[in-house]
């Protein structure tokens, strides 16, 4: 399964790709807007937005990119190591 996050804390980036990996799940993460974000998720299975610390305009393409390659979206307040395990948890079963 591949899982695309965006938003969280930088310093939490290994901590999420670690939580991921032991999962079974393909991860990239984006704590901050790069140039081309768009064309960088692709085609996920699970798009995880922790829509505490993330900015507007990430979040609208992430939400587009998932209509266009039919990813489940996953919203979730909170960017905590356990909120994603919970997550993939519902998801990896």
């Amino acid at each position: 399964m591949s899982v695309i996050i965006v938003g969280g804390h930088d310093r939490m980036h290994c901590r999420y790709k670690d939580i991921c990996k032991s999962y079974g799940c393909k991860c990239k993460v984006f704590t901050q807007l790069p140039s081309n974000f768009r064309n960088q998720i692709g085609s996920p299975d699970l798009i995880i937005l922790f829509t505490n610390t993330v900015a507007h305009k990430m979040v609208s393409a992430a939400v587009r990119q998932a209509e266009k390659s039919q990813a489940c979206i996953e919203r979730c307040h909170s960017s905590s190591a356990c909120a994603l395990e919970n997550i993939l948890r519902r998801h990896c079963a």
